[in-house]
């Protein structure tokens, strides 16, 4: 009778297993999706902002005469920046660092791009290129945003994977940590402005 009681208390503990097992899984992949639904959102914002720059740089173009190089660098930014892919499902900080300095190097470039453009008086009363920058500020809050939503919903997913008893399976179903945003280097600085 004890061997009939023992393998009752096993079977039951192994059908408990099974069910938290299970339960866990689910809740991985419905947070690992929720990770990849985020990181799509960031790259439509990203990509929004990259389908706006040659409509920008066509209309600086159209009003000034100015330095090829600084079209150029915005040029070769847009499609540096554009080119990197990302599998969230696969996300290391270090590809995400990788993925942000080359966003930023092309915020920077399209930066240049609006300081040259306002030295030019019609130009900046132009309404198609003022619709163009408020659109570029519009979006610029977008990927904010998307970032910030990006970076929540991965917390969530690695306090799951990180946390007792998530921690006991993550690693047997596959599952691990994912790469968050982070501030660029020498953000936490206040940048100097001066006329």
């Amino acid at each position: 009778m004890s061997s009939n009681l023992s393998r009752l208390i096993w079977g039951i503990i192994l059908v408990l297993l099974f069910f938290v097992g299970c339960s866990n899984y689910n809740g991985f992949v419905t947070k690992n999706n929720e990770v990849t639904g985020a990181w799509a959102n960031v790259q439509s914002a990203y990509q929004r902002r990259a389908d706006l720059i040659p409509n920008l740089v066509n209309t600086v173009k159209g009003y000034a005469d100015f330095e090829q190089s600084t079209i150029i660098a915005v040029t070769e930014a847009r499609a540096k920046a554009t080119s990197m892919t990302i599998d969230p499902s696969k996300a290391t900080p270090e590809q995400i660092s990788d993925f942000q300095s080359n966003q930023s190097a092309l915020g920077s470039a399209i930066g240049r791009l609006l300081a040259v453009a306002e030295r030019y008086p019609d130009l900046k009363a132009n309404q198609g290129f003022l619709e163009l920058q408020s659109q570029l500020e519009g979006t610029e809050n977008r990927i904010k945003t998307e970032r910030d939503k990006y970076n929540s919903t991965v917390k969530d997913f690695n306090n799951a994977v990180q946390k007792f008893p998530g921690v006991l399976f993550a690693k047997v179903f596959g599952f691990g940590s994912k790469g968050m945003f982070e501030a660029d280097k020498g953000t936490d600085k206040a940048p100097e402005v001066k006329f």
